[in-house]
């Protein structure tokens, strides 16, 4: 039998935390709240909201003592709002404090009620101010090592890398965290061009708002700091008139005559897959002749999973295309 709700913990997302950027619910949630809980330069985006309230302000490294509070606070009946910048699920305090409920053996059927309040990631306002750069697949990594080893960072930027992602990167460096951004320019350069365009946001749409455009080859020497978000494009991704756009891919199917109008490609079908997406791409290899180590080499990709596609029988992949067309 589900509990009667007695207190409230609200993850509030802030946004990049200008009055304009804040949403409607995070506006609301503040506004009930009895207790606002927060990294202190968080409750100064916010002071003109918690006016009268109790406000209970921590330092950078204190994550868990935040969620502790909040905890505290809702056993006590009250209503509490725990404030993030950009959205509490990323590199926020929804996770920190689940793993305190946990450990407090709260569940979703308990008396404290949780509400996750979404808001918009740095990844998204800093791409909003600097173009379209994130119209193709990325992914953010942050280079804080305060929790992270190092050579997990490490990893998942080389193989973000080789992958061709567009990548934000958090956390890019700060008064004793140096090193980090160097390390992780000289694994981007083993695979990406020199000139690869590069955005550097500070302190996105706020006063001290900073933007910079520059290359991966010099993006080191740049203003960089615990406020400043890296956007690095990937092999696609250019820069013009001041804007920084990835393009999405339709070039690879249309011939595009100056934006009036767009004509398929030889081979191409509105509504297909690319002919050489998985389904052409499987007849291809299987027609080269080619061994299973040559095609890993050439596509960058495992040799057993190359084995796998030439095993399969000739044709299999484009039956089951026509099946699923026929079920459409």
């Amino acid at each position: 039998m589900t509990q009667q709700k007695t207190g409230k913990i609200m993850l509030v997302g802030l946004g990049p935390g200008s009055n304009e950027h804040l949403t409607y619910r995070a506006r609301a949630a503040i506004a009930e709240a009895d207790t606002v809980i927060g990294y202190v330069t968080y409750i100064r985006l916010v002071a003109d909201l918690v006016e009268g309230k109790e406000v209970i302000k921590k330092s950078m490294t204190e994550e868990l003592d935040r969620a502790i509070e909040a905890l505290d606070r809702a056993r006590q009946g009250k209503k509490v709002a725990l404030v993030s910048s950009g959205d509490a699920g990323v590199y926020g305090m929804a996770g920190p404090t689940f793993e305190v409920l946990f450990q407090a053996g709260w569940t979703p059927d308990s008396d404290i009620e949780v509400e996750i309040i979404p808001g918009a990631s740095a990844l998204n306002t800093c791409a909003a101010l600097v173009g379209a750069p994130l119209t193709h697949d990325f992914c953010a990594i942050s280079l804080s090592d305060l929790l992270t080893p190092w050579p997990v960072i490490a990893r998942r930027l080389d193989a973000t890398a080789s992958s061709d992602f567009v990548v934000a990167l958090y956390n890019p460096k700060s008064g004793r965290r140096t090193r980090q951004i160097v390390e992780a320019q000289h694994l981007f350069l083993r695979h990406r061009r020199p000139d690869t365009p590069v955005a550097i946001v500070k302190s996105a749409y706020r006063k001290k708002q900073r933007i910079e455009f520059t290359t991966l080859e010099k993006m080191s020497e740049c203003d960089i700091g615990m406020l400043t978000t890296v956007l690095i494009g990937n092999s696609n991704t250019f820069v013009k008139h001041g804007l920084m756009v990835t393009p999405r891919g339709y070039a690879n199917k249309y011939d595009v005559d100056g934006g009036t109008g767009s004509n398929t490609k030889t081979g191409e079908q509105p509504g297909r897959s690319l002919s050489t997406g998985l389904n052409g791409w499987i007849a291809t290899v299987q027609a080269s002749g080619k061994s299973a180590a040559e095609l890993a080499r050439e596509y960058r990709l495992p040799e057993d999973y190359i084995q796998s596609v030439l095993d399969e029988p000739p044709g299999a992949a484009a039956d089951e295309d026509e099946v699923e067309e026929a079920g459409a």
